[in-house]
Protein backbone atom coordinates (compact mmCIF):
# COMPACT_ATOMS: atom_id res chain seq x y z
CA UNK A 1 0.00 0.00 0.00
CA UNK A 2 1.30 3.40 -1.04
CA UNK A 3 1.67 6.36 1.53
CA UNK A 4 1.24 9.74 0.15
CA UNK A 5 3.29 12.69 1.40
CA UNK A 6 1.80 15.09 3.75
CA UNK A 7 2.33 17.35 1.26
CA UNK A 8 -0.32 15.56 -1.05
CA UNK A 9 -2.94 14.80 1.64
CA UNK A 10 -2.98 18.90 2.54
CA UNK A 11 -3.19 19.90 -0.80
CA UNK A 12 -6.22 17.20 -1.41
CA UNK A 13 -7.98 19.06 1.49
CA UNK A 14 -7.67 22.37 0.57
CA UNK A 15 -10.48 23.09 -1.65
CA UNK A 16 -12.32 21.50 1.28
CA UNK A 17 -10.93 23.88 3.91
CA UNK A 18 -11.65 26.96 1.48
CA UNK A 19 -15.19 25.79 0.68
CA UNK A 20 -16.12 25.95 3.93
CA UNK A 21 -14.75 28.96 5.05
CA UNK A 22 -16.57 30.68 2.46
CA UNK A 23 -19.82 29.11 3.33
CA UNK A 24 -18.88 30.18 7.27
CA UNK A 25 -18.42 33.98 6.05
CA UNK A 26 -21.19 34.22 3.57
CA UNK A 27 -23.99 32.28 6.94
CA UNK A 28 -22.12 35.11 8.92
CA UNK A 29 -23.00 37.89 6.12
CA UNK A 30 -26.61 36.70 6.65
CA UNK A 31 -28.64 36.68 3.36
CA UNK A 32 -26.32 39.49 1.64
CA UNK A 33 -25.62 36.93 -1.47
CA UNK A 34 -29.29 36.46 -1.89
CA UNK A 35 -31.09 39.05 -4.33
CA UNK A 36 -33.41 41.17 -2.62
CA UNK A 37 -36.79 40.38 -4.93
CA UNK A 38 -38.55 42.17 -2.56
CA UNK A 39 -39.88 45.46 -4.73
CA UNK A 40 -39.81 43.33 -7.93
CA UNK A 41 -43.55 43.94 -8.17
CA UNK A 42 -43.43 47.74 -8.20
CA UNK A 43 -41.56 47.90 -11.64
CA UNK A 44 -43.47 44.75 -13.14
CA UNK A 45 -44.85 45.43 -16.31
CA UNK A 46 -48.45 44.54 -16.93
CA UNK A 47 -49.18 41.39 -18.94
CA UNK A 48 -51.25 41.00 -21.91
CA UNK A 49 -54.56 40.09 -21.66
CA UNK A 50 -56.06 36.36 -22.36
CA UNK A 51 -56.74 36.28 -26.76
CA UNK A 52 -59.31 33.55 -27.33
CA UNK A 53 -60.21 32.17 -30.62
CA UNK A 54 -62.73 33.94 -32.64
CA UNK A 55 -66.31 32.76 -31.19
CA UNK A 56 -65.19 31.18 -28.05
CA UNK A 57 -67.00 31.66 -25.27
CA UNK A 58 -65.05 33.79 -22.56
CA UNK A 59 -67.57 34.14 -19.91
CA UNK A 60 -66.36 31.07 -17.99
CA UNK A 61 -62.26 32.99 -17.53
CA UNK A 62 -61.76 35.18 -14.33
CA UNK A 63 -59.21 35.80 -11.86
CA UNK A 64 -58.83 32.89 -9.61
CA UNK A 65 -58.09 35.43 -6.69
CA UNK A 66 -58.82 39.18 -7.70
CA UNK A 67 -56.47 41.49 -7.21
CA UNK A 68 -57.84 45.29 -6.42
CA UNK A 69 -57.50 47.72 -9.52
CA UNK A 70 -54.96 50.61 -9.01
CA UNK A 71 -53.87 53.60 -10.30
CA UNK A 72 -50.87 53.18 -12.67
CA UNK A 73 -49.49 56.41 -12.63
CA UNK A 74 -49.39 55.94 -8.72
CA UNK A 75 -47.55 52.02 -8.79
CA UNK A 76 -44.09 54.13 -7.78
CA UNK A 77 -44.92 55.08 -4.79
CA UNK A 78 -45.52 51.28 -3.20
CA UNK A 79 -42.13 51.08 -2.03
CA UNK A 80 -42.27 49.16 1.50
CA UNK A 81 -40.55 52.39 3.17
CA UNK A 82 -43.42 54.80 1.57
CA UNK A 83 -46.68 52.65 2.81
CA UNK A 84 -47.67 53.89 6.39
CA UNK A 85 -47.96 51.79 9.21
CA UNK A 86 -51.62 50.79 10.00
CA UNK A 87 -53.28 52.47 13.56
CA UNK A 88 -52.89 50.10 16.29
CA UNK A 89 -56.28 49.13 16.95
CA UNK A 90 -55.64 47.52 19.68
CA UNK A 91 -53.77 49.98 21.83
CA UNK A 92 -56.44 51.20 23.99
CA UNK A 93 -58.16 47.58 23.82
CA UNK A 94 -57.51 45.76 27.50
CA UNK A 95 -56.11 42.06 26.94
CA UNK A 96 -59.18 40.77 28.59
CA UNK A 97 -62.89 42.13 29.06
CA UNK A 98 -65.58 42.46 31.95
CA UNK A 99 -62.52 40.99 34.39
CA UNK A 100 -63.33 41.06 38.11
CA UNK A 101 -60.10 42.55 39.89
CA UNK A 102 -59.37 42.64 43.79
CA UNK A 103 -56.89 44.81 45.97
CA UNK A 104 -56.87 45.82 49.60
CA UNK A 105 -60.42 44.39 50.06
CA UNK A 106 -62.00 46.26 47.22
CA UNK A 107 -63.87 44.69 44.48
CA UNK A 108 -64.71 46.05 41.05
CA UNK A 109 -65.24 44.85 37.43
CA UNK A 110 -62.96 46.56 34.70
CA UNK A 111 -64.51 47.00 31.57
CA UNK A 112 -62.82 48.51 28.22
CA UNK A 113 -65.92 50.87 27.36
CA UNK A 114 -66.68 54.40 28.63
CA UNK A 115 -69.17 54.97 31.51
CA UNK A 116 -71.56 56.61 29.23
CA UNK A 117 -72.28 54.24 27.29
CA UNK A 118 -72.64 51.55 30.36
CA UNK A 119 -74.55 53.23 32.00
CA UNK A 120 -77.90 52.34 29.84
CA UNK A 121 -76.55 48.62 30.27
CA UNK A 122 -76.45 48.87 33.81
CA UNK A 123 -79.84 50.32 33.82
CA UNK A 124 -81.27 47.62 32.12
CA UNK A 125 -79.56 45.19 34.13
CA UNK A 126 -81.26 46.13 37.00
CA UNK A 127 -84.50 46.13 35.93
CA UNK A 128 -83.95 42.88 34.26
CA UNK A 129 -83.24 41.01 37.85
CA UNK A 130 -86.38 42.06 38.95
CA UNK A 131 -84.36 45.08 41.45
CA UNK A 132 -85.57 48.26 39.20
CA UNK A 133 -83.86 51.57 39.79
CA UNK A 134 -84.95 53.81 42.46
CA UNK A 135 -82.82 56.54 42.76
CA UNK A 136 -79.58 57.21 40.80
CA UNK A 137 -77.49 60.04 40.24
CA UNK A 138 -75.29 60.03 36.70
CA UNK A 139 -72.91 62.70 37.65
CA UNK A 140 -72.31 60.83 41.09
CA UNK A 141 -72.39 57.59 39.16
CA UNK A 142 -74.25 55.85 41.66
CA UNK A 143 -77.59 53.67 41.23
CA UNK A 144 -80.22 52.27 43.97
CA UNK A 145 -82.37 49.50 43.22
CA UNK A 146 -85.80 49.54 45.06
CA UNK A 147 -86.43 46.73 47.82
CA UNK A 148 -85.74 43.82 46.63
CA UNK A 149 -88.12 42.19 49.35
CA UNK A 150 -90.98 42.46 47.02
CA UNK A 151 -88.96 40.49 44.04
CA UNK A 152 -89.04 36.57 43.84
CA UNK A 153 -86.27 36.91 41.17
CA UNK A 154 -84.02 39.97 43.47
CA UNK A 155 -84.60 37.99 46.41
CA UNK A 156 -82.78 35.37 45.17
CA UNK A 157 -80.26 37.34 43.60
CA UNK A 158 -79.82 38.88 47.11
CA UNK A 159 -80.16 36.03 49.15
CA UNK A 160 -82.90 36.59 50.98
CA UNK A 161 -84.36 33.49 50.64
CA UNK A 162 -87.73 31.93 49.83
CA UNK A 163 -89.96 33.14 53.25
CA UNK A 164 -90.44 36.37 53.47
CA UNK A 165 -91.03 38.20 57.11
CA UNK A 166 -91.59 40.96 58.43
CA UNK A 167 -88.69 40.96 60.37
CA UNK A 168 -86.29 40.37 57.89
CA UNK A 169 -83.87 43.82 56.96
CA UNK A 170 -85.19 45.58 54.32
CA UNK A 171 -82.44 45.18 51.24
CA UNK A 172 -81.20 47.18 48.50
CA UNK A 173 -78.58 46.81 45.45
CA UNK A 174 -76.44 49.72 44.92
CA UNK A 175 -74.09 50.12 41.93
CA UNK A 176 -71.12 52.69 41.54
CA UNK A 177 -69.64 53.77 37.95
CA UNK A 178 -66.36 55.51 37.71
CA UNK A 179 -63.78 56.06 34.29
CA UNK A 180 -60.88 53.15 35.27
CA UNK A 181 -57.14 54.24 35.25
CA UNK A 182 -56.26 53.16 31.75
CA UNK A 183 -58.28 55.84 28.83
CA UNK A 184 -61.79 54.52 27.67
CA UNK A 185 -62.37 52.14 30.58
CA UNK A 186 -64.69 51.44 33.57
CA UNK A 187 -64.57 50.57 37.37
CA UNK A 188 -67.91 48.96 38.37
CA UNK A 189 -68.58 48.06 41.97
CA UNK A 190 -71.48 46.76 43.77
CA UNK A 191 -72.66 46.48 47.95
CA UNK A 192 -75.40 44.68 49.54
CA UNK A 193 -77.40 47.55 51.65
CA UNK A 194 -79.17 45.93 54.79
CA UNK A 195 -81.74 48.52 56.38
CA UNK A 196 -83.89 48.31 59.86
CA UNK A 197 -86.30 50.31 56.81
CA UNK A 198 -86.62 51.41 53.44
CA UNK A 199 -84.29 54.23 52.60
CA UNK A 200 -85.23 57.40 51.85
CA UNK A 201 -83.22 59.36 48.95
CA UNK A 202 -80.08 58.06 47.62
CA UNK A 203 -77.96 56.09 50.26
CA UNK A 204 -74.01 57.73 50.20
CA UNK A 205 -71.25 55.75 49.18
CA UNK A 206 -68.88 54.51 51.73
CA UNK A 207 -65.00 55.32 51.53
CA UNK A 208 -63.06 52.27 51.58
CA UNK A 209 -64.21 49.58 54.29
CA UNK A 210 -63.02 45.87 55.11
CA UNK A 211 -65.30 43.61 53.53
CA UNK A 212 -66.03 39.98 54.93
CA UNK A 213 -65.90 36.98 52.68
CA UNK A 214 -69.22 36.65 52.37
CA UNK A 215 -68.92 39.69 51.14
CA UNK A 216 -66.67 39.58 48.55
CA UNK A 217 -68.55 36.31 47.65
CA UNK A 218 -71.56 38.42 46.89
CA UNK A 219 -69.93 41.37 45.40
CA UNK A 220 -68.03 38.73 42.75
CA UNK A 221 -71.41 36.64 42.08
CA UNK A 222 -73.41 39.83 41.38
CA UNK A 223 -70.30 41.59 39.50
CA UNK A 224 -70.36 38.17 37.51
CA UNK A 225 -73.66 37.85 36.88
CA UNK A 226 -73.45 41.83 35.33
CA UNK A 227 -70.33 41.06 33.30
CA UNK A 228 -72.61 38.29 31.41
CA UNK A 229 -74.77 40.61 30.74
CA UNK A 230 -73.38 43.51 29.17
CA UNK A 231 -71.18 40.98 27.35
CA UNK A 232 -74.83 39.36 25.77
CA UNK A 233 -75.53 42.84 25.02
CA UNK A 234 -72.36 44.70 23.22
CA UNK A 235 -73.58 45.30 20.01
CA UNK A 236 -77.34 46.79 21.62
CA UNK A 237 -75.24 49.92 23.22
CA UNK A 238 -76.45 53.20 23.80
CA UNK A 239 -74.93 56.45 25.19
CA UNK A 240 -76.51 58.20 27.93
CA UNK A 241 -75.92 62.18 27.84
CA UNK A 242 -76.70 62.06 31.76
CA UNK A 243 -74.24 59.82 32.46
CA UNK A 244 -71.33 60.92 30.21
CA UNK A 245 -70.06 63.79 32.42
CA UNK A 246 -69.25 60.73 35.49
CA UNK A 247 -65.96 62.33 37.18
CA UNK A 248 -64.52 62.48 33.54
CA UNK A 249 -60.68 63.99 35.37
CA UNK A 250 -57.95 61.36 34.24
CA UNK A 251 -57.08 59.83 37.60
CA UNK A 252 -53.34 59.45 35.86
CA UNK A 253 -51.23 62.56 34.50
CA UNK A 254 -47.68 63.61 33.34
CA UNK A 255 -46.47 66.71 34.71
CA UNK A 256 -44.07 68.70 32.71
CA UNK A 257 -41.77 71.35 32.90
CA UNK A 258 -41.18 73.28 29.26
CA UNK A 259 -41.79 70.10 27.52
CA UNK A 260 -40.22 68.02 30.01
CA UNK A 261 -41.97 64.76 32.16
CA UNK A 262 -40.89 65.82 35.71
CA UNK A 263 -43.49 63.43 38.07
CA UNK A 264 -46.52 61.23 37.62
CA UNK A 265 -49.61 62.31 39.28
CA UNK A 266 -52.14 59.77 40.78
CA UNK A 267 -55.25 60.34 42.06
CA UNK A 268 -55.24 57.28 44.21
CA UNK A 269 -54.79 55.75 47.66
CA UNK A 270 -51.69 54.60 47.75
CA UNK A 271 -51.94 51.03 47.83
CA UNK A 272 -54.02 50.83 44.28
CA UNK A 273 -50.96 53.32 43.12
CA UNK A 274 -48.62 51.01 44.11
CA UNK A 275 -50.25 48.22 42.46
CA UNK A 276 -50.76 49.37 39.47
CA UNK A 277 -47.29 51.24 38.90
CA UNK A 278 -46.02 47.67 39.84
CA UNK A 279 -48.07 46.46 36.41
CA UNK A 280 -47.20 49.16 34.55
CA UNK A 281 -43.48 48.42 35.18
CA UNK A 282 -43.66 45.04 33.93
CA UNK A 283 -45.95 45.55 31.22
CA UNK A 284 -43.67 48.84 30.77
CA UNK A 285 -40.81 45.88 30.07
CA UNK A 286 -38.63 47.38 33.25
CA UNK A 287 -37.59 44.61 35.49
CA UNK A 288 -37.80 45.05 39.28
CA UNK A 289 -34.41 44.73 40.71
CA UNK A 290 -35.78 45.20 44.33
CA UNK A 291 -38.97 47.37 45.99
CA UNK A 292 -39.57 48.85 49.35
CA UNK A 293 -43.53 49.40 49.70
CA UNK A 294 -42.88 51.24 53.21
CA UNK A 295 -40.25 53.40 51.89
CA UNK A 296 -41.89 54.14 48.36
CA UNK A 297 -39.18 53.35 45.86
CA UNK A 298 -38.94 50.53 43.10
CA UNK A 299 -35.42 50.00 42.30
CA UNK A 300 -35.66 48.63 38.30
CA UNK A 301 -33.63 47.83 35.14
CA UNK A 302 -34.25 50.23 32.23
CA UNK A 303 -31.85 49.37 29.65
CA UNK A 304 -32.16 48.82 26.17
CA UNK A 305 -32.74 45.39 24.70
CA UNK A 306 -28.76 46.12 22.84
CA UNK A 307 -27.59 46.77 26.34
CA UNK A 308 -29.68 43.58 27.64
CA UNK A 309 -28.38 41.19 25.23
CA UNK A 310 -24.92 39.97 25.92
CA UNK A 311 -24.37 38.61 21.84
CA UNK A 312 -21.65 35.58 21.30
CA UNK A 313 -20.33 36.08 24.64
CA UNK A 314 -23.78 35.20 26.54
CA UNK A 315 -21.85 31.94 28.12
CA UNK A 316 -19.09 34.09 30.56
CA UNK A 317 -21.20 37.78 30.43
CA UNK A 318 -23.39 39.02 33.25
CA UNK A 319 -25.14 41.51 30.53
CA UNK A 320 -28.77 39.23 31.16
CA UNK A 321 -28.57 40.17 34.86
CA UNK A 322 -31.01 42.69 35.56
CA UNK A 323 -29.13 46.03 36.37
CA UNK A 324 -30.19 48.88 38.85
CA UNK A 325 -30.12 51.85 36.47
CA UNK A 326 -32.94 53.90 37.38
CA UNK A 327 -35.10 54.40 40.93
CA UNK A 328 -38.76 55.16 40.91
CA UNK A 329 -40.05 56.77 43.93
CA UNK A 330 -43.41 57.31 45.29
CA UNK A 331 -45.03 59.58 47.42
CA UNK A 332 -47.61 61.06 49.03
CA UNK A 333 -48.69 64.66 47.81
CA UNK A 334 -52.41 65.52 50.18
CA UNK A 335 -54.78 63.25 48.55
CA UNK A 336 -52.78 61.90 45.18
CA UNK A 337 -49.56 60.13 44.74
CA UNK A 338 -46.50 61.57 42.89
CA UNK A 339 -44.22 59.23 41.09
CA UNK A 340 -40.57 61.00 39.98
CA UNK A 341 -37.58 58.83 38.93
CA UNK A 342 -33.74 59.30 38.59
CA UNK A 343 -30.89 58.01 36.67
CA UNK A 344 -28.15 56.43 38.93
CA UNK A 345 -24.58 57.79 38.03
CA UNK A 346 -22.97 54.58 37.04
CA UNK A 347 -25.75 54.28 34.12
CA UNK A 348 -24.45 55.74 30.90
CA UNK A 349 -27.24 54.37 28.86
CA UNK A 350 -29.50 56.50 26.33
CA UNK A 351 -32.36 56.19 28.70
CA UNK A 352 -32.85 59.11 30.88
CA UNK A 353 -35.18 58.94 33.59
CA UNK A 354 -37.76 61.32 31.78
CA UNK A 355 -38.04 58.79 29.13
CA UNK A 356 -38.80 56.08 31.93
CA UNK A 357 -41.94 58.18 33.19
CA UNK A 358 -43.13 59.10 29.61
CA UNK A 359 -42.97 55.07 28.74
CA UNK A 360 -44.43 54.07 32.59
CA UNK A 361 -47.18 56.96 31.78
CA UNK A 362 -48.01 55.35 28.42
CA UNK A 363 -48.80 52.03 30.51
CA UNK A 364 -50.57 53.11 33.29
CA UNK A 365 -52.91 55.83 30.86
Amino acid sequence: MQVLPRTRFRRAHRPLALATGALLLATLAGCSLLEDRSERYVNAKEGEPIQLPAGADGSRLKQAMPIRDINTADSGKLYPSDIPSPPDMTSEILDENYVIQELDGQIWLLVNDVPGRLWPQALAYMNDRGLGVAEDNPQLGIMQSELANFSKQARALVGLGNDPSVSEPKVVLQLKMAPGIRRKTTEIQVRKLELNDAPEGLQSWPGKVALSDDRKAFQKKILSDLGDYLKGREESKSVSRAASGIASEPKVRLLTENDTPIAIRMDLDYGRAWAELDRALGEAGMQVVDLNRAEGWFYVDFRTEDERDPGWFSWFSDAEKPVHTHTVTVTRDGDAILVKATQKDRYTGPHSAEDLLTTLFESLY
